[in-house]
């Protein structure tokens, strides 16, 4: 009989998704298989509550007071594509760190080709940004300001609400990128000064994959990525202007958006803080018993209240991608080794040559998981 997989990647995607959101996802496909907002016989209207419904719970979880304000999208990248096409011009400066992804270095990258100037704030080594030195990098003609709330690859936290206030009062645009603090941190969008706010819908949400999300403050209109059938105000030859009409043409997923509600309400009841008290519990074990080991280096800030639920680490004279491999195949403990899609803060890191091994925990992580991961590395470091 195979081993029970220890699954340390949930900085990917979350496994094993909840049973309450297979379940509804399931229950979508029986009783709600009609095209929402296309028609108005009972299939199609049940779809449209599924959708409404999931975005009254993220409005909820996020401190939204319209709800509408959320356009879906497929996963995360495709909302900060989204933002950051939709708000950029030729002749506009945008901020962005040196720890982001590659859904955020690939579309500024591609826009500086059309006109549009960068500015990249260097984080410190344990991958965290000040805020002084984004308020420095500000210039007279910058629209937009991009930062990620955690990185992806050592999980350092960023002051986004120290951040968003600086840039709010410089009258730019503040777009967070929290792919891996949905679920996980608290967000509140106005309190926080955060203009657009990008999610995936996969990760600390407890969704299924192809799900995801764009905040969109009131009174801020965006050029779509795609222009479509929305089901509303289907006399004109463009898109409606109106939300969340404007950024969602084509039809939805509907069985994601039921799994990604019952996601959300499983973190609303159990309750941000009470999540985050246990990933850290978890991730202080496994900080500590890695850090006796010699010859491993861990990447990112020790105090686990600037961390997400990842440690990063290199191993002194052994490549991360084998160790990665022998840890799925003779432990039975999948991870992630390389460089994760964000090179930027492998070069912040120093790892840019080797990557790291990345262990991610989530809500299904356990402190004998914890434990098993340890005793693997006793093995192989003898």
């Amino acid at each position: 009989m195979a081993k029970p997989v220890i699954y340390l990647d949930h900085a990917a995607t979350s496994w094993p998704k909840p049973p309450a959101v297979i379940h509804a996802m399931i229950a979508a496909m029986a009783d709600a298989g009609g095209n929402p907002g296309r028609s108005g016989h009972a299939l199609s209207l049940h779809a449209s509550e599924v959708i409404h419904d999931c975005r009254e719970s993220l409005a909820e979880l996020f401190a939204v007071t319209d709800p509408l304000r959320i356009a879906f999208t497929a996963n995360a990248t495709e909302a900060l594509n989204l933002a950051i096409k939709g708000v950029l011009q030729p002749g506009d400066h945008v901020v962005f760190t040196s720890m982001e992804h590659n859904a955020v270095w690939r579309p500024l990258k591609a826009l500086e080709a059309r006109g549009v100037s960068l500015t990249m704030v260097q984080a410190g080594p344990d991958g965290i940004v000040a805020p002084s030195a984004m308020a420095q990098a500000l210039q007279p003609n910058t629209k937009l300001v991009v930062v990620t709330h955690a990185s992806n690859v050592n999980g350092a936290i960023n002051d986004i609400a120290t951040i968003g206030k600086l840039v709010r009062a410089h009258g730019a645009l503040f777009l967070v990128d929290a792919a891996q603090t949905a679920g996980c941190l608290p967000i509140a969008v106005e309190t926080m000064a955060i203009d657009l706010l990008a999610f995936p819908g996969h990760k600390g949400l407890f969704g299924p994959q192809g799900t995801g999300g764009l905040y969109i403050r009131p009174g801020l209109l965006l050029a779509p990525l795609r222009e479509g059938g929305t089901g509303s105000l289907s006399h004109l030859s463009t898109m409606p202007e109106i939300a969340p009409d404007r950024y969602e043409s084509g039809t939805p997923n509907t069985p994601g958006l039921a799994g990604l509600q019952a996601g959300v309400e499983q973190v609303l009841t159990e309750g941000i803080a009470s999540l985050r008290a246990r990933e850290r519990q978890l991730v202080d074990q496994l900080w500590d018993g890695l850090a006796a080991f010699p010859g491993v280096t861990l990447h990112g800030p020790a105090d686990s209240t600037l961390r997400t639920g990842i440690v990063a680490l290199t191993v002194a004279g052994r490549d991360c991608e084998e160790l990665a491999g022998i840890l799925d195949q003779d432990f039975s403990i999948a991870c992630r080794a390389g460089l994760s899609c964000a090179p930027l803060a492998h070069a912040t890191l120093g790892t840019e040559v080797t990557g790291v091994l990345r262990l991610s925990l989530g809500a299904s992580t356990t402190a004998n998981d914890v434990e098993a991961v340890l005793t693997a590395f006793r093995v192989l470091l003898r």
